[in-house]
């Protein structure tokens, strides 16, 4: 008896600790040596040097402070992969959260943004803690091309000031359609160098990729960049001129200004936060599995995301989150596991330390070149073309996604894009399900459904009272529409009935009720029902909805039930007969 009690708890501990354990843990346990930590410290050190230049761009455009997205990256990098399920994923600050944590610091300015952040690494946490993960990842594909190339347009457009140097009157705005007049206006106070400088940033980023396509482009571009501001005392705004430099060490943690009332104002941006965080995040971590073929753990990888979040807010960092395009970097530098994430933080970190001074000569020009390059890379030029041609739902899907993004709001835009979608795919799979039957009546009354005679010789010769039809497909609720007149009408004019369930995978409550009407009809006026082929899950929803044996008779297959049919129907016309013939004597 112990020993099934082990074995019982040892078959079932596997799926928990699957699904919280690290990623990190699991590497360690199939053994790590000197091989693995040097290709591990490779692969940290080349993400690193990509990261530098794009959290301090990201964290700008932002409106935060260079400082604060390398505060970001290094503890998103360090606590993801320590705590994440996927085994290359790399955290920190990510161009998709530009529009949101902008508009944040212009709404509830910087605490309310460290609050926000705090506020969805919790949510984060519990998303993952309930097992939520695996729902995350049923955004339609339609809706995350769509959004990020919003995101992507927008990131170009906040970008424009610093590619031109343009002065603005007053505060940019944030929303797409106010910001074009006020550029269009400045236009002509565009600075030369500073266009000469953020075009060569751009040239020399996507030159190297053709030339020389290992070399970090972006850190060359930004290391030009600011030894060409530094010789030549080019009049440039940089980030000494404008932010003062970045500090040479991490600021001690504290919490922001706390009270209900601003909990309760920042409460929607925290929940945008999460909600961007876990799709983007968990569509790094499938990226990452696909150019790997290893498999990620999606709550842990949430909590993972969560907690960093709430560190990140407590350092003075933004949102943290997976960021595709460092994990992509990560797998293509041969990464053996997590501990090339956490490295890739200390380096960062190292950086700080070091070399904080030399930041202050990056021009802002050539960050904004970086963003322009990154936005650009943001689209997916091939996915988009691909839905736009393969059909008209993902078409408008995607354009919907697209233009409430850019006009209108994030998290709008993917909500109404996945319940647009979901709305298209109930109606493709209401399409899908067909009633099969070779009774004339249903073959003159519904000319739009598929009717096929089901092969059976039994049908073939049986009874003429009796009508069998089988339903293939998901009979849903979408379904349900049609199905149920059809049912009807057959109930109406037969004695008997045959419902075969042998190509239906799954019916839900609504259909199950549709059904027990059915029922109800053939029963009420003396008739008999038949249900065949019903697998298990789909037999348990019947019962459950009160179809059980004597009301609802069950057999194997079509041939089985009409030949009981046959047997009842036959009893009860000899049973009549013997009580005709008795009164007539």
């Amino acid at each position: 008896m112990k020993t099934a009690t082990s074995a019982n708890e040892q078959h079932r501990k596997p799926g928990f600790v699957d699904l919280f354990t690290p990623k990190l843990v699991t590497v360690l346990r199939e053994g790590y040596g000197l091989g693995h930590l040097r290709a591990d410290a490779i692969a940290g050190l080349t993400v690193a040097i990509v990261a530098l230049p794009l959290s301090m761009a990201i964290a700008i455009a932002s409106g935060a402070t260079p400082a604060q997205g390398l505060y970001t990256a290094i503890i998103g990098g360090i606590l993801v992969s320590l705590l994440g399920g996927s085994r290359f994923q790399i955290g920190g600050p990510a161009g998709a959260f530009i529009v949101l944590v902008a508009a944040t610091v212009q709404e509830h300015g910087m605490d309310g943004l460290l609050l926000a952040t705090i506020l969805a690494g919790i949510i984060l946490v519990l998303i993952g803690l309930l097992r939520l993960g695996t729902y995350i990842k049923f955004i339609p594909y339609p809706v995350t091309v769509g959004f990020t190339a919003g995101i992507a347009v927008i990131i170009f457009a906040s970008q424009i000031k610093d590619l031109l140097g343009l002065t603005l009157e007053g505060k940019e705005p944030g929303p797409l359609l106010d910001k074009i007049p006020v550029i269009w206006n400045a236009l002509p106070g565009t600075d030369a160098t500073t266009v000469i400088l953020s075009g060569l940033t751009i040239l020399i980023i996507v030159g190297l990729k053709h030339v020389r396509p290992h070399w970090p482009g972006m850190l060359v571009a930004v290391v030009c960049a600011a030894a060409a501001t530094a010789l030549f005392n080019l009049p440039v705004s940089t980030i000494g001129s404008v932010f003062g430099g970045i500090p040479d060490s991490l600021p001690v943690p504290s919490l922001p200004e706390i009270s209900f009332a601003k909990m309760q104002a920042v409460l929607p941006n925290a929940i945008a936060f999460a909600l961007l965080g876990a799709i983007e995040s968990l569509l790094s971590a499938v990226v990452a599995d696909g150019m790997t073929g290893r498999r990620h753990r999606s709550n842990c990888e949430l909590v993972a995301q969560g907690v960093a979040n709430v560190a990140s807010g407590l350092f003075g960092g933004i949102c943290v989150t997976g960021t595709i395009a460092r994990t992509a970097t990560n797998v293509r530098s041969k990464a053996h596991g997590p501990v090339a994430g956490i490295l890739h933080g200390f380096f960062l970190l190292v950086f700080i330390l070091v070399a904080a001074p030399l930041a202050s000569f990056i021009p802002l020009a050539c960050l904004a070149g970086v963003l322009a390059v990154v936005a650009w890379n943001m689209i997916e030029k091939h996915a988009i073309f691909t839905l736009l041609r393969s059909s008209r739902g993902d078409a408008a899907v995607l354009l919907t996604t697209l233009l409430l993004t850019v006009f209108r709001d994030l998290l709008e835009a993917i909500i109404v894009g996945f319940a647009l979608g979901s709305v298209l795919f109930i109606r493709r799979m209401s399409r899908m399900a067909d009633v099969e039957s070779h009774t004339p009546f249903v073959a003159e009354d519904l000319a739009d459904s598929t009717l096929v005679a089901p092969n059976s010789d039994a049908v073939s010769a049986g009874d003429p009272d009796v009508v069998v039809f089988r339903i293939s497909g998901v009979f849903f609720f979408g379904a349900t529409a049609a199905f149920g007149s059809v049912l009807d009408r057959i109930g109406d004019t037969r004695r008997a009935l045959v419902v075969d369930f042998s190509a239906v995978p799954f019916l839900d409550s609504t259909a199950a009720n549709t059904l027990a009407g059915l029922v109800q009809k053939v029963r009420g006026r003396g008739g008999q029902i038949v249900f065949c082929g019903t697998k298990h899950d789909i037999r348990r929803d019947l019962f459950v909805h009160g179809m059980k044996p004597p009301a609802v008779h069950y057999e194997a297959d079509i041939d089985e039930a009409v030949a009981w049919l046959d047997r009842r129907l036959n009893k009860s016309r000899e049973t009549a007969s013997v009580t005709t013939e008795s009164h007539g004597v």
